[in-house]
């Protein structure tokens, strides 16, 4: 199966284009901007930082231009992955960021299904539970950063 990820065409064209690689590596590198660049303040925010900031204006438009960031870095990032596909499934960094990204994912998945956090986005007081939610958020999506930085190391 890694074999035929490596030979699907989109993979070939990479492999053969250092400046079509240029480019997916820069869209890759951009959803990954705007992904972190949003979750980091509005993490910071539900664990209790920029107070004068409200809530209910940034939640969501943060919340939104964290999954358009989400939406850019993982179908560019699976992209590629077929450059290479059976080296970066031994690597061990690789294994990590996708493990953090699921564990963040997941994260994200309880935060937003959670009372509290909608309750925080209309006004209400940000719970125990909404703040420790935040702070794992933001450890993991910055773990994935560093395993990924990491993958060309290894």
């Amino acid at each position: 199966m890694l074999a035929a990820l490596g030979n699907w065409p989109g993979a070939v064209w990479l492999q053969g284009s250092g400046t079509a690689y240029l480019f997916i590596n820069a869209a890759h590198i951009l959803g990954i901007g705007l992904l972190l660049g949003a979750i980091l303040p509005l993490d910071l925010r539900l664990m209790g930082a920029f107070r004068t900031v409200p809530l209910a204006v940034i939640g969501p438009f943060l919340s939104r231009a964290a999954l358009i960031g989400l939406c850019l870095a993982l179908p560019t990032g699976l992209w590629l992955f077929t450059v290479r596909p059976a080296e970066y499934a031994s690597n061990a960094a690789f294994l990590w960021k996708l493990g953090l990204i699921a564990l963040a994912l997941g994260n994200v998945g309880i935060q937003h299904a959670g009372a509290g956090f909608r309750q925080a986005l209309a006004g209400g007081p940000l719970t125990l539970r909404v703040r420790l939610l935040a702070l794992a958020s933001a450890l993991l999506w910055l773990g994935a950063l560093v395993a990924g930085r990491w993958i060309g190391f290894l």
